[in-house]
């Protein structure tokens, strides 16, 4: 299980679930973060795995279109930077722990740093303990625990339910100097108040834009009509 937050706000991001820690999950996990990334000085704090930093640089790139033909080259995002912290472990206790920035000067990653964080070094301990509180709110994440989840689906629900409940209705220690009872959601200004969890599992969802499938020749007027009705000025 892959996750990302905000460390600034205790804002979760988003999470993917796979068989395999792999390239594609990563993959997956960073294009949920771009969609919501505003284009301004970027930190992204990662553990070791070696994958993550191909799959953090390829999401964050533009096409620059010159009015020729073929296939427009790909333009980094300016202000993408990168740190690792690598953690070395015997008989399940952490003996050393290394910090390497990956792109990006140490000045403008300390700055960054401290305007999410305030004081310290560069750490993904706020990542870590939104991990533990998925592994301690939902059962088929338990170590040695009878409650497996059999579908990769089943556990992506539950963990939608912990991250959103985490989200909107628990108030963050860490946050206490937005004001007592703060939580991300809050914190983010997407709410103004600490919800319920009758509130949140009653708030409506919209469903997601129907895409209209691919098919070969000229459609029909009653599939037009339908592309129009669902899909607006977009069909």
């Amino acid at each position: 299980m892959a996750l990302a937050m905000m460390v600034k706000t205790r804002v979760w991001l988003g999470g993917e679930v796979s068989a395999q820690r792999a390239m594609p999950l990563i993959r997956r996990l960073i294009a949920r973060v771009k969609r919501g990334a505003a284009r301004r000085p970027l930190l992204v704090c990662t553990d070791g795995l070696v994958s993550s930093m191909r799959a953090i640089r390829e999401p964050f790139r533009e096409p620059v279109h010159t009015g020729q033909g073929g296939r427009p080259r790909l333009r980094p995002w300016r202000n993408i930077l990168i740190a690792q912290v690598i953690k070395r472990s015997e008989r399940r206790r952490v003996v050393e722990t290394e910090r390497r920035l990956v792109d990006g000067t140490p000045a403008r990653v300390e700055t960054l740093r401290r305007r999410a964080q305030g004081d310290g070094v560069i750490n993904t301990a706020s990542i870590e303990r939104l991990h533990a509180t998925f592994r301690a709110r939902l059962a088929s994440l338990t170590r040695r625990g009878r409650a497996l989840a059999r579908h990769t689906l089943t556990l992506q629900h539950g963990r939608y339910l912990i991250g959103t409940v985490s989200h909107f209705c628990t108030p963050h220690a860490r946050l206490a100097h937005a004001g007592r009872g703060t939580t991300p959601a809050m914190a983010a200004g997407i709410t103004d108040h600490c919800w319920t969890v009758q509130e949140l599992l009653s708030c409506p969802v919209p469903p997601p834009r129907w895409t209209p499938p691919k098919q070969r020749g000229r459609p029909s007027h009653a599939f037009k009509r339908l592309i129009e009705r669902w899909c607006g000025d977009h069909g």
